[in-house]
């Protein structure tokens, strides 16, 4: 395949956008929506009265002190084991997820999280002690394992290479989608003694859509490839690129990195070590890490609870965070826009300083109005100008660390590694966050407004590493991502174009 100086694609293979691709990706890509609802619906059931007096009554004996530390009152490890349970579970599925999307392929294993996740949203709802609500998370979990592990791949293989961001960018808009519709339904739903069973039960209609659409798509053509299927793949590929275009350059592209990966032989997770694939095991583990470290998901999970915490009334905190998750969804559609004009680098960057500046924003506000006691609630002025802060701080994230983390690791690892690179990235993900949720209560508690600085930190830190590191992919056929290593002043040293 044939690649110019730029990187862009001069045998013009797969430039074309067709409505059978544009059709396939968004079903695809509607995996995004059980992964935002579980992240948005948790925060929300965790301010609920009825919920926490059926399972965490001790949370609300420490709201009701009249002295208590505003940071310190929803400190509770068993609290925090109801969100992170599911993470803990993720993690270990997307490690064996990796075997499982490269034999059965991709569609099937959307197909698989799906019901997985269904089962478990059914527990939760039912839910009749601490024990049920662990055993439904961890089965969400083991569904959102496979289908973050499936579904970015799914898009980057389906993509044509010159609007591969746009539409790998498709997961995370949906996943936007999910967080904002979980923290309307929590809103709608708070004030029901029963309204907590509601918000988790209804986890099952994304499951539902998402399951059943994955039903109606033919798995990828590299996919297929990789599995022998040669007849099956030709025609996905024909149905993707168009019955007018010749797409024979691109099987036979298809076709020599399958045989390539079957060469080497070798256990993957052995393979990905190697010298040759040593950048692409170094941003399958840093992108992921780092971005877990934005304290994104943090915000996510706990929005409500935060903003609760720094002045707003139960009602207001539930307003504030469905405010968030509309930011958070017009930044990614801003993403999907200009990722394919702007490049990954420039996003990074540009969302990397926003996000810094607001992190440190919102910890001088609080510094200055509750400071380290936290037995005085802030303003109702300062309590907006942190939503405002946070606002910004939610567009920077939309616009560059959500969608291009899993954009970035879905499109540069060659088929030998490529399921096995994005199973460590996707448990990465999980670690990380798993970490991150069952301490940050506990942080906030003790490092106060100082936990916002502890995250403006590593966001300085992961902007200088995409500054130095991370070559600029855009356009490049997946295939022949080779040429962006051989150029990098650092990793040129690894990567050679036999690696794909």
């Amino acid at each position: 395949m044939a690649v110019g100086v730029d990187g862009s694609n001069t045998n013009g293979l797969g430039g074309r956008i067709t409505l059978s691709v544009v059709i396939t990706c968004i079903v695809a890509a509607t995996s995004g929506l059980i992964f935002g609802y579980d992240i948005g619906i948790s925060g929300g059931v965790t301010t609920m009265v009825p919920f926490l007096k059926k399972f965490f009554p001790l949370v609300l004996r420490k709201a009701a002190e009249a002295k208590t530390n505003m940071y310190c009152v929803y400190d509770s490890q068993v609290l925090t084991a109801f969100t992170s349970s599911l993470y803990i579970a993720g993690l270990a599925t997307s490690l064996l997820a990796s075997r499982l999307t490269a034999a059965f392929g991709r569609r099937n294993m959307m197909v698989l999280g799906g019901c997985t996740f269904l089962a478990g949203a059914t527990i939760n709802g039912g839910a009749a002690n601490i024990a049920m609500l662990i055993i439904g998370r961890i089965l969400l979990g083991f569904g959102v394992g496979l289908t973050n592990q499936a579904t970015p791949l799914y898009l980057s293989e389906m993509a044509p290479p010159k609007w591969r961001g746009a539409f790998n960018t498709g997961f995370e808009f949906f996943l936007g989608v999910g967080v904002l519709a979980a923290n309307c339904i929590n809103y709608g739903t708070a004030k029901m003694s029963w309204g907590w069973r509601l918000s988790l039960g209804l986890a099952a209609a994304p499951a539902a859509i998402m399951t059943l659409g994955a039903l109606l798509i033919s798995d990828t053509p590299a996919s297929l490839v990789e599995r022998g299927k040669l007849a099956q793949a030709k025609q996905a590929l024909l149905r993707a690129r168009g019955h007018n275009t010749d797409i024979e350059p691109e099987l036979a592209e298809l076709i020599r990195s399958s045989e390539i990966a079957r060469a080497a032989n070798e256990e993957p997770f052995v393979t990905i070590f190697e010298r040759q694939y040593r950048p692409h095991l170094a941003m399958s583990i840093a992108i992921p890490f780092f971005q877990q470290l934005t304290g994104i998901n943090i915000m996510a999970f706990y929005a409500p609870v935060l903003f609760q915490s720094v002045g707003f009334g139960s009602d207001s905190a539930l307003i504030a965070a469905i405010i968030l998750g509309l930011v958070n969804l017009g930044s990614i559609l801003v993403s999907m826009f200009v990722v394919d004009r702007c490049g990954r680098r420039f996003l990074f960057i540009e969302g990397g300083v926003q996000m810094f500046l607001c992190q440190v924003g919102a910890a001088c506000v609080l510094a200055a109005t509750a400071g380290t006691s936290g037995t005085e609630r802030i303003g109702k002025g300062c309590a907006i100008l942190v939503l405002v802060l946070m606002c910004i701080y939610v567009a920077g994230f939309g616009l560059s660390w959500g969608p291009l983390c899993w954009l970035i690791t879905s499109e540069i690892l060659p088929m030998t590694i490529r399921t096995t690179g994005q199973s460590i990235n996707v448990a990465m993900n999980f670690a990380a966050t798993f970490v991150l949720s069952q301490t940050f209560l506990t942080m906030l508690c003790h490092f106060k407004y100082g936990a916002f600085l502890f995250y403006a930190s590593w966001i300085a830190v992961m902007t200088i590493f995409v500054v130095l590191f991370l070559p600029e992919t855009k356009g490049i056929p997946m295939d022949s991502m080779h040429v962006v290593w051989e150029r990098h002043w650092y990793w040129q040293k690894f990567v050679n174009k036999e690696s794909y």
